[in-house]
This record gives structure tokens, C-alpha cells and sequence, in this order.
């Protein structure tokens, strides 16, 4: 093999593992979507800035998983893979009707937390987050 070709192969090799490197990273930092539409088809939507939340909270401040009937914050290194679907308790079965739906989950989390972060401007009317039109 050549001086150049052995070059060409070992920058090649670097090039593609930078390139994984870096693609990995992006994944592990996604996040999820910097705006949500909640309630999309009901009649109050709301568009939710989900990286401005994420800003100044953590995941487990609103996204948690039941281990061992214990309610736990999502960011305590379990596997996102290994959560359970959100509607698998929270629906029609649950036994806290203001868990159920995520209207009443919303309302409940988002108008608590809201209240408390008055001071520094989190909305408190209605329309100052169902301010979208379908």
C-alpha cells in the first residue's frame, strides 16, 4: 500500500468517526421538539415553547415514571426506552380524575407553576397561552 494511499484510508477512518462522534452527540442532546401544539384538535390549542421551558427547568420537572409505584423524575438516568407510554396511567382508568387527561394534567402542572413564577412574568390569563386559532 502507498504512503498516500495509507494516508487517504487513515484520514477517511478519522473523518467518519468525527462524523459519528458528532452525530451521536446531537442525538443525546435532542430534547425533543422546541414547540409543541398542545390539545391540536380541541378548541383551545396551545402552542407550548418546550426549549424555552427547558431553558430553566429540568426534564423531571413536569416528565416523570412510575418505578416501584414510586412517581420519579425522568432525568434520573433510567433509559427513555425503558418508560411506559404516558396513557398507559393517565386515562379514563386513572382513579385521580385531574390526572387523566392532559387538559387536567396542564391545567393542574402548568397554571401551579405559573402562579408560583408570577414575578418573573410567567403568563396568568387563559388566552396568554390558548392564544393560537385553529
Amino acid at each position: 500500500m502507498s504512503k498516500k494511499s495509507l494516508v487517504l484510508l487513515v484520514v477517511t477512518a478519522l473523518t467518519l468517526s468525527l462524523a459519528f462522534a458528532v452525530s451521536m452527540s446531537v442525538a443525546a442532546a435532542d430534547k425533543g421538539p422546541a414547540e409543541i401544539t398542545l390539545n391540536p384538535d380541541g378548541t383551545k390549542p396551545v402552542l407550548f415553547p418546550h426549549a424555552k421551558h427547558q431553558e430553566k427547568n429540568a426534564c423531571g420537572t413536569c416528565h416523570h415514571y412510575l418505578k416501584d409505584q414510586v412517581k420519579t423524575p425522568c432525568d434520573d438516568g433510567t433509559p427513555q426506552e425503558d418508560f411506559k407510554k404516558c396513557t398507559e396511567c393517565h386515562n379514563d382508568t386513572m382513579a385521580n380524575e385531574k390526572l387523566r387527561t392532559w387538559k387536567d394534567i396542564g391545567h393542574g402542572l402548568c397554571k401551579d407553576c405559573h402562579t408560583k413564577m408570577k414575578e418573573q412574568g410567567a403568563p396568568q390569563k387563559c388566552n396568554d397561552c390558548h392564544s393560537i386559532k385553529k
